[in-house]
């Protein structure tokens, strides 16, 4: 076969040649895709842990940030601000003492910026930094140097400082007198609810004829007098208190109908005493109410204190301008004659052998009548010692810069607490103790002694005639510690509310008021218009 000329001749076919080239390049660039991914995600798998880890760190350094042991940190700048601040009030009282009332101003201005920042910081837990804090230590800082600037030095700020404490304390000690005073006032203030019931049964007993001539009948009672009986003896005003006394008495007396009550009273609580205890009925318990204006042999030749409780002069001297009296021996109880009533209980009841003393701000939880059978051991009076505290020792209620009382008595010698008191006046009477307390009463004169009151002169005059009783007869304090023990309360046969905060009144104490008020009786038509209303 002939074969064509080489110009002639078909070209050989390159199939598939371009599309090799087009699928090869999209290879190539897939693959470079996938690297470039696979790349980015494996660095995000690193990274993202390390992101997390950190926002983790940051919560925890948050949660434990402390702004108190930031500004106790000596390198911190929330301690600098605060430090500032401090000196910032000091020139801020400074100024104002010098008239330089721009500089003040400045001052607080600075001072509220700084406060503002502390509570910023301490709202989001975190610590100040220096762009925050830069601007307000520079102003302060300079604010400090022109106080020091103006003479405003370290001497005369500690100069000022201490005249202003100086002026603080007087204000905080005059502040202590007055609340004193003003809780003295109300301590003797009567409340109207009672002023109320003593009018209600006053009008009783004089507009009731047949209640006098009971009481009459009553007065001649050989029970007054019999000493197989259980005494028991009250001097008061109150009528409501006293009914708490005599009720708490009996309701815990285990023989009721045995006990007998010796009440004396004022000219002007005498009828509504009467009326009440006549119109109320107390368990068969024998009652006698008493007018103390009635005893003629308590006068001025026979009775010391009388002579010095009429005395104008010793009036003026507790109750005037006297600024060495203490608010709480102002209180007119203790010039009342009722309260020194309690040394002349032998000349009361001649013919009574033994007695129990109450005073009316006390209330009986047990049966008293155990009193009577106790041992004194010769003793005139048994009482419940109260020198378990250092203060209730003799020298704390006298005078013994004086010779007549520290050449005869112990300054350490153990005091004790009326209120709850037995006496065996057999004793009394053969020691003559009315006659050794009208000796101290003449002795105290002049009032340097001793203080107002009872108690201490019935230190002098029982001096070795007092016989110690077991604590739990006798538990003190009811009127003013907010804090004896329940168990201590529970236990106790008598509580007394000694102190201002008596239960009768508002400002009782509350988580004791409930161990007086079921005592009364509210079923009582006088009681519920008169106190419950």
């Amino acid at each position: 076969m002939r074969r064509r000329a080489t110009d002639y001749r078909r070209p050989v076919r390159r199939r598939f040649s371009h599309w090799i080239c087009a699928l090869l390049g999209l290879f190539v660039v897939a693959v470079l895709v996938l690297f470039v991914v696979h790349h980015i995600h494996n660095e995000d798998r690193v990274e993202h842990p390390v992101h997390e880890d950190d926002s983790r760190m940051e919560r925890v350094v948050h949660e434990k940030l402390n702004l108190t042991e930031e500004i106790l940190s000596a390198t911190s700048l929330s301690r600098q601000l605060a430090e500032q601040m401090t000196l910032a009030k000091a020139y801020v009282v400074i100024a104002k003492e010098h008239n330089n009332f721009h500089l003040a101003w400045e001052l607080s201005s600075m001072i509220r910026s700084c406060q503002l920042l502390l509570s910023k910081a301490a709202m989001r837990g975190k610590p100040i930094t220096l762009e925050e804090a830069e601007s307000i230590i520079s102003r302060l800082s300079s604010l400090i140097y022109k106080a020091e600037d103006a003479h405003y030095d370290i001497a005369t700020t500690i100069v000022t400082m201490k005249s202003h404490i100086q002026a603080l304390e007087e204000r905080a000690n005059a502040a202590t007198v007055q609340s004193t005073v003003f809780g003295q006032l109300v301590a003797e203030a009567f409340p109207k609810s009672l002023h109320c019931l003593i009018l209600k049964l006053s009008a009783d007993w004089l507009k009731r004829p047949p209640l006098q001539d009971i009481a009459n009948e009553r007065r001649n009672s050989p029970r007054l007098v019999d000493n197989n009986l259980y005494h028991f003896c009250i001097f008061s005003d109150n009528v409501l208190a006293t009914s708490v006394v005599v009720n708490s008495t009996i309701s815990n007396a285990d023989h009721s109908k045995q006990i007998v009550f010796h009440i004396i009273t004022n000219g002007v609580s005498y009828g509504a005493m009467q009326a009440w205890f006549l119109s109320n009925d107390f368990k068969g318990a024998t009652i006698e109410v008493q007018n103390i204006e009635e005893f003629s042999w308590l006068n001025v030749s026979y009775a010391p204190i009388v002579k010095q409780l009429l005395d104008v002069g010793s009036r003026t001297y507790y109750f005037g301008e006297n600024p060495n009296i203490e608010p709480k021996l102002r209180n007119p109880k203790y010039i009342s004659l009722l309260n020194h009533l309690r040394f002349y209980i032998p000349e009361i009841y001649p013919q009574l052998e033994k007695i129990v003393f109450l005073d009316d701000d006390v209330v009986v939880q047990k049966d008293l009548t155990p009193l009577f059978s106790l041992d004194l051991h010769g003793n005139v009076n048994g009482a419940v010692e109260t020198c378990l505290e250092a203060y209730h020792r003799y020298y704390k209620y006298l005078n013994f810069s004086n010779p007549i009382i520290s050449s005869k008595f112990d300054p350490q010698a153990c005091g004790w607490a009326f209120g709850m008191n037995v006496f065996d006046l057999i004793a009394w009477r053969k020691a003559n103790v009315t006659a050794r307390y009208h000796y101290w009463q003449e002795q105290n004169s002049d009032k340097t002694l001793w203080k107002l009151g009872t108690l201490p002169v019935g230190l002098l005059a029982f001096y070795g005639l007092t016989e110690p009783l077991d604590r739990r007869w006798h538990v003190l304090g009811l009127g003013y510690d907010l804090n004896i023990d329940n168990r201590l309360i529970e236990s106790a046969a008598v509580i007394h509310f000694n102190g201002n905060m008596k239960p009768w009144l508002k400002l009782a104490i509350g988580r004791y008021k409930p161990l007086w008020e079921r005592y009364i009786n509210l079923s009582h038509p006088y009681l519920h218009e008169c106190v419950t209303s």
